[in-house]
C-alpha cells in the first residue's frame, strides 16, 4: 500500500509526467520576453501625485488685503476637496498665489476635475467688482518633469539669447512632433517685440496724450469679417480692413492730424523691432572635464534651453532617443551654422544606463546562485535550480507589467534583492530530491513527489510567512509609499510564483536531468562532519547535569548582544538617515538675492558663483539661470521651483562627468564647493544652496521650521531669532527663511481734488503710468508666419524708466481739452515693500529653512540638535507631527525630512507588527500550538544582532532601505526555522529520543538552511554597492549571516527546553 501524499506531493506527482509541464514553463518564458520589451523603463519610479496652483490677481492691492480678500477665502473653498493634503497660499502686493497639494494616489484627472468645480461653482465668493481677477489655474504633475533639455548656445559675437530663441521657437514645433513628447517650451528666450518708445517732448509738441496713442494703435488693427454679399447666385465673404505687419506699418500709422498735416507714430515716438528688454538671462560655460562631453572651452556663452517632456506611460528611453535623433536631423536646416545644440539632460539615457546596469547584475546574482548550487550539489542540479529561477523571473517580469510597474531601479533592485528569496523553494525541494536520491529508496516516480511532500508543506508556509512579512509595506502611506512599493510587491508575487515553479516545474526537470543517476541504496541522511560537530558542541545544551544554566547563559548572551546592537544606535556609530543621496550626474546652486535685487546684479553674482564651479574637475558644463528658474526636476516639482520668475532669484544648473569616471561621489562634490559658494554669497547678502537630487520623495527643505503664532509681526521677529540659531549651529547649512527683505517702493498718490476738477480720472493717470514704466501691449502685429504673437509694446525708454521724473513729464487729456502733466497731478513718496503673507493649511507660518553637513550628515541630528538651542534659549511649544492646536500662541512645527522620515518609520513600523501578527497566524495555522509559534519567531530579535554592528562596520547609515532589510529578514529567518522544527517534530514522530532527533535535524537541515542562506547573501551583494540600496544589503547579508548561525543553535536550544517541559507537564497530569 502506497504511502499517502500531502497537497504538495499530489501536485508535484500530477504534473512529473505531464506533457504540460514545460509548455508552461515556455509560456513563463515568452511572456517575460514580452515584459522586457513592451515594459516601460524609467530611471525612477513614477509616483502619482498632482499638484495645482491658484494664481488670482487683485491689482492695486496690499499683501494684507490679499490675504484677507483673496488667499483666506479661497483656502477654505479648496479645503472643501477630498483628497488634499496641503493647501499653502503666499499673498503678495496685487497677487495671491495659492498652491493644492492632493494625496499621493490620487488620480490626476479626477483631482484636478474636483478642483476646477470647487473654484468655478464658488464664483459668487466675491462681488464682481471688487476689482478682484479670474482665477488661472496650472495643474502640475510628475509628466511635467522634462525628460530631455537641450541647451542651444552660440560663441558668434553677432547672436544673441534673441537669435537663439527664434532658432529654439522654430524647432519646438519639430520636436512636438515626436510621438510621446507631452510639452515643449523654451526657457530665456526673450519675446519678438516692436518697440514703441515714447518721446514726451515730442508727444507734447503734436498736442497728443499717451492714452490717444494707444487708442489709435488700437483702432487701425480692427479686422474682422463683415458679411457676405449673394451677387449672382454666388456668396462672397467680405473681410474688413488689415492686420499690423511688421515694424513698418505700425511706424508709418498716422496716429493724428496737427496743423492740417499727419503725425505719424515715428513723429512722436521711436520704433523698432528687436528682442524684449531682457528679465531675465541664460548662458552656459564648461569645467575641466569639458573633454569627455566633447565641447570645446566656453565661459560665458549666451543659451536658451528647450525642456521636453513625456506623455504618461511612454517609454522614457524611446521618447528622449526620437527626440534626439530628430534634433540632428534639423542641423543645417532648422539649426544654422554657428548655432551649437547640447544636450544637458537625458532621463532617457540615464534610465537605460541604470536598466542596463541592474539587469546585468539580475544576471549575475542569478549566475551566482546557479554557481552556488553546483559546488554544493552538483552540476544537473544547479541546472534545475537555474532554469526554475529563470521561469520565475520571467514570469515575475510579466506580472509586474501587468501590476502596471515599470522597468526603474526599485523594481529591478526588488528582483535582485529577490533573487536570494526566489531560489529558495527550488534549493529546498532540490535538496531534499538530492537527499533522498542518496538514501534510496526506489524509482524517481516514487521517490521525487515523497521528497517533495516532506519539505512541501512547511516550505508553502514559508513561503507565506515571507509574503506575509513583505506585504504589509505596500500600503506605506505618504510619497514614499508609492516610491518603494514594487519591492514588496513585486517580491510577494515573485515568492507565490517561486512557489509553484517549486512544486510543478522544479520536480519534472528533476526527473529528467536526474533520472540517469546511480541511486544507492542507504546512504547517509547527514554529512558526518556535521552530525559530529553539532554532537559535539550543542548536546551539551540538551542532556547533563549543567544543561540547563548553559541554555540559561546562551539566552543571557543572546539578550546581551541585542542590547549592545541596539545601543550602536544612541552612540551614533549607526547614523539614522530617510535616503542616503545618490551618486546623481548633477546638482543645482539655488541663489536667493535680497529684495528688490535687478536681474543684472543677480547675473554679475551667478556669475562669480559659476567661476568656482569651473574650477572643479568633475564639472563637464553648467547652465546659469538668472531672473528664470532651470527646467525643474521631480524635486523642483515638489519644491515649486517653476514659480521662481523674479529678478532677484537665480540657478546653476551643473553637469558632471559620469560617475564611472569619477572617484568622488557627488555628495562629496556638492559638500566640498557649499563653502566657497556660501562664501560668495555672504559677500553679497545672498542665500546659496547647494541643492542634490533627493533619492526620495523630495520636500520643500531637509530642515524646516514652521512658525505660527497670533500675529504675523510676532512671527516674523520669532522667525529670525529661530534663523539665528540655525546659523550658529554647528554643521547647520544653506540657512533661508521665507522672510523678505526691507526693499523701498514708491508710491504715487494722486490728488483727486484736483484732478477731478480738471475731470481727470484716477483710472487715466494709472494706466498713463503703468505704459510709460512697465509698458504696455496695446495690439499685436501679424506678419502671418510668427509662432508665437508679436506685441506692439509702447513704453518709455529704459534710460528714462530710471528716473520717476521722467514718468511724471508724460501728459493725460483734461475735460477742458487741455494737457495736463502728471507732475501737477500726483506726488511720489518713497515707503517699504509689503513683504509677503505665507499660509499653510490655513494658517499664517513663517518658514525657516537649512541642511545640514558635516560628520554625521543626517539632517536628523541637526534638527535634533536645533530643537535643544531653542528649548533653552526661546523656550516654546514645539510640535513634530501636526500644527499647534491653538493658533494664537508662539509654535514651532518641525518639517522637511523628518516628516517624510517619521511617517515612513511609523508605516513601516506598522507593516512590521502586522507582518508579524500574521507570521504568527499563520504558524498557528500549521502547527496547532499558541506557544510554538514563538519559538519559531525567536530568531525575529536576532537579525538586530547582525544588522546594527554591520552599518557599524561599513559606515552605512541606518536607512529606510535597510529597514525593508529587516522586514524581509523576519519571513526570510521564520523560513528557515519553521523548516528546522518541523523536521525535529518529523524525527521525534518517527520515534527518535528528543535529544537525538534535535541534533539530527539540525545536522540535515544546515545544508539547505545555509544554502538559501548564502543565495539570499548573494543576491544582497550585488545592491551592496548602490547609494541607496546599500542600507537594504547590509541588513540582508548581515542579519542573515549572524541571524542564520544563531539559529541553528538558539531555536532547536529553545524547542527542545519547551518539548522538554510539555512532555514533562503531560506526564504529571498523566500521572
Amino acid at each position: 500500500m502506497s504511502e499517502a501524499l500531502g497537497f504538495s506531493g499530489r501536485l508535484a506527482r500530477l504534473f512529473l509526467g505531464s506533457r504540460l509541464t514545460p509548455l508552461l514553463a515556455l509560456a513563463a518564458l515568452l511572456m517575460g520576453a514580452f515584459a522586457v520589451l513592451v515594459t516601460p523603463r524609467e530611471e525612477e519610479p513614477q509616483i502619482d501625485v498632482t499638484f495645482a496652483n491658484i494664481f488670482i490677481p487683485f491689482p492695486g492691492a496690499s499683501a494684507e488685503q490679499v490675504e484677507n480678500l483673496v488667499a483666506s477665502p479661497m483656502e477654505q473653498v479648496l479645503g472643501e476637496i477630498s483628497g488634499v493634503e496641503h493647501i499653502t497660499s503666499v499673498s503678495r502686493p496685487g497677487l495671491a498665489v495659492l498652491g493644492v497639494q492632493f494625496e499621493v494616489g490620487e488620480p490626476r484627472t479626477e483631482a484636478i476635475v474636483r478642483l476646477y468645480n470647487a473654484i468655478y461653482s464658488n464664483q459668487d465668493w466675491r462681488p464682481q467688482n471688487v476689482g478682484i481677477l479670474q482665477p488661472l489655474v496650472k495643474p502640475k504633475g510628475i509628466d511635467d518633469v522634462p525628460i530631455v533639455t537641450l541647451t542651444l548656445w552660440t560663441t558668434d559675437p553677432e547672436r544673441g539669447a534673441h537669435e537663439l530663441g527664434q532658432v529654439a521657437r522654430a524647432i519646438e514645433t519639430e520636436i512636438k512632433r515626436v510621438p510621446g513628447t507631452r510639452n515643449v517650451y523654451t526657457v530665456g528666450s526673450p519675446q519678438s517685440t516692436v518697440h514703441v518708445q515714447l518721446d514726451p517732448q515730442r508727444l507734447s509738441g503734436y498736442g497728443l496724450t499717451v492714452a490717444e496713442l494707444t487708442q489709435a494703435l488700437v483702432a487701425a488693427n480692427a479686422v474682422r469679417h463683415v458679411g457676405t454679399v449673394v451677387n449672382r447666385g454666388q456668396a462672397i465673404p467680405v473681410e474688413a480692413g488689415s492686420f499690423l505687419a511688421g515694424r513698418d506699418d505700425v511706424a508709418g500709422l498716422v496716429v493724428a492730424l496737427h496743423d492740417g498735416r499727419p503725425v505719424f507714430l515715428e513723429d512722436v515716438a521711436d520704433v523698432s523691432t528687436g528682442p524684449d528688454h531682457p528679465e531675465s538671462y541664460v548662458w552656459m560655460g564648461t569645467g575641466p572635464a569639458v573633454e569627455t562631453a566633447g565641447l570645446p572651452k566656453l565661459d560665458h556663452a549666451p543659451a536658451v534651453t528647450i525642456a521636453v517632456s513625456k506623455k504618461p506611460g511612454e517609454n522614457a528611453i524611446d521618447v528622449a532617443n526620437a527626440v534626439i535623433r530628430r534634433v540632428e536631423q534639423l542641423r543645417g536646416t532648422y539649426i544654422p551654422d554657428g548655432v551649437e545644440i547640447t544636450v544637458t539632460r537625458n532621463y532617457g539615457e540615464t534610465a537605460n544606463d541604470k536598466a542596463q546596469t541592474l539587469i546585468q547584475k539580475l544576471l549575475f546574482a542569478t549566475a551566482s546562485v546557479v554557481l552556488l548550487v553546483v559546488l554544493t550539489m552538483g552540476r544537473r542540479e544547479a541546472v534545475v535550480v537555474g532554469a526554475a529561477v529563470l521561469v520565475t523571473l520571467a514570469a515575475t517580469l510579466f506580472a509586474s507589467w501587468a501590476w502596471g510597474f515599470t522597468i526603474n531601479r526599485v523594481s529591478l533592485f526588488a528582483l535582485i534583492f529577490s533573487i536570494g528569496i526566489l531560489v529558495d523553494d527550488a534549493i529546498v525541494v532540490v535538496e531534499n530530491i538530492h537527499r533522498h536520491m542518496r538514501l534510496g529508496g526506489g524509482t524517481l516516480w516514487k521517490l521525487i513527489p515523497r521528497a517533495v511532500d516532506e519539505v512541501g508543506g512547511p516550505t508553502i508556509l514559508a513561503t507565506f510567512t515571507v509574503i506575509a512579512a513583505l506585504l504589509p509595506m505596500a500600503f506605506v502611506s505618504g510619497l514614499m509609499g508609492p516610491y518603494m512599493s514594487p519591492i514588496p510587491i513585486n517580491a510577494s508575487m515573485g515568492m507565490l510564483i517561486s512557489l509553484a515553479v517549486a512544486l510543478i516545474f522544479t520536480p519534472w526537470m528533476c526527473r529528467k536531468l536526474l533520472g540517469g543517476r546511480q541511486t544507492p541504496e542507504g546512504g547517509h541522511a547527514a554529512s558526518p562532519r556535521l552530525a559530529a560537530l553539532f554532537e559535539r558542541y550543542m548536546r551539551p545544551f540538551l542532556s547533563g547535569p549543567r544543561a540547563r544554566a548553559r541554555r540559561h547563559w546562551l539566552y543571557a548572551g543572546v539578550l546581551i548582544a541585542i542590547v549592545f546592537a541596539v545601543g550602536l544606535l544612541f552612540v551614533q556609530l549607526v547614523v539614522l538617515k530617510m535616503l542616503p543621496f545618490d551618486d546623481k550626474s548633477e546638482f543645482q546652486v539655488v541663489v536667493n538675492m535680497p529684495e528688490g535685487t535687478a536681474v543684472e546684479t543677480t547675473a554679475r553674482v551667478l556669475d562669480e558663483l559659476s567661476h568656482v564651479l569651473e574650477q572643479v574637475p568633475e564639472v563637464t558644463h553648467y547652465q546659469a539661470y538668472a531672473g528664470t528658474a532651470a527646467p525643474i526636476n521631480f524635486n523642483g516639482l515638489v519644491r515649486q521651483y517653476y514659480l521662481r520668475n523674479s529678478p532677484e532669484l537665480g540657478d546653476i544648473q551643473v553637469n558632471l562627468v559620469d560617475a564611472d569616471h569619477r572617484d568622488r561621489k557627488s555628495h562629496d562634490i556638492a559638500l566640498a564647493v557649499r563653502p566657497a559658494l556660501a562664501e560668495i554669497g555672504r559677500k553679497y547678502g545672498a542665500s546659496v544652496q547647494v541643492v542634490e537630487v533627493p533619492p526620495g520623495p523630495p520636500v520643500m527643505a531637509p530642515i524646516v521650521a514652521e512658525v505660527y503664532g497670533p500675529s504675523y509681526a510676532d512671527q516674523r521677529a520669532l522667525a529670525a531669532e529661530i534663523r539665528r540659531i540655525f546659523e550658529s549651529t554647528d554643521d547647520i547649512v544653506d540657512v533661508d527663511d521665507s522672510l523678505e527683505e526691507p526693499a523701498p517702493r514708491f508710491i504715487v498718490d494722486v490728488d483727486r481734488q484736483k484732478a477731478a476738477l480738471l475731470g481727470v480720472s484716477q483710472e487715466q493717470l494709472v494706466q498713463t503710468l503703468a505704459v510709460g514704466l512697465q509698458g504696455a501691449d496695446v495690439t499685436y502685429v501679424h506678419a502671418g508666419r510668427e509662432r508665437h504673437p508679436i506685441p506692439v509694446r509702447v513704453e518709455l525708454p529704459v534710460a528714462d524708466q530710471a528716473d520717476v521724473r521722467h514718468l511724471l513729464e508724460l501728459e493725460v487729456r483734461a475735460a477742458t481739452g487741455a494737457r495736463v502733466p502728471l507732475s501737477e497731478l500726483v506726488e511720489v513718496r518713497e515707503s517699504q515693500w509689503d513683504g509677503a503673507i505665507h499660509h499653510k493649511d490655513l494658517l499664517p507660518v513663517v518658514y525657516v529653512t537649512g541642511d545640514m553637513a558635516g560628520r554625521l550628515d543626517s539632517p536628523l541630528y541637526g534638527m535634533f540638535a536645533l530643537i535643544g538651542r531653542i528649548a533653552r534659549e526661546i523656550g516654546l511649544e514645539q510640535r513634530f507631527t501636526s500644527q499647534p492646536d491653538d493658533p494664537d500662541a508662539m509654535a514651532i512645527k518641525w518639517d522637511g525630512e523628518w516628516q517624510i522620515t517619521y511617517e515612513t518609520f511609523r508605516d513601516m513600523g506598522l507593516a512590521y507588527s502586522v507582518g508579524l501578527v500574521l507570521i504568527y497566524l499563520l504558524v498557528v495555522a500549521h502547527f496547532g500550538s499558541y506557544a510554538l509559534p514563538l519559538i519559531i519567531m525567536a530568531p525575529i530579535p536576532l537579525t538586530i544582532i547582525g544588522v546594527m554592528p554591520g552599518h557599524a562596520l561599513l559606515g552605512a547609515q541606518f536607512t529606510a532601505t535597510s529597514m525593508i532589510g529587516m522586514i524581509a529578514l523576519a519571513g526570510i529567518i521564520v523560513r528557515n526555522s519553521i523548516l528546522l522544527v518541523d523536521f525535529i517534530a518529523a524525527e521525534v514522530r518517527a520515534g527518535r529520543p528528543l535529544e537525538d532527533a534535535v541534533i539530527r535535524a539540525v545536522a540535515i537541515r544546515t545544508r539547505p538552511i545555509a544554502l538559501t542562506a548564502l543565495a539570499a547573501m548573494i543576491g544582497a551583494l550585488f545592491i551592496l554597492d548602490d547609494p541607496i540600496f546599500n542600507g537594504l544589503a547590509v541588513s540582508l547579508i548581515f542579519g542573515i549571516f549572524v541571524s542564520t548561525a544563531l539559529t541553528l543553535v538558539v531555536i532547536p536550544v529553545l524547542y527542545f527546553a519547551y518539548e522538554r517541559r510539555r512532555q514533562a507537564r503531560a506526564a504529571s497530569a498523566g500521572g
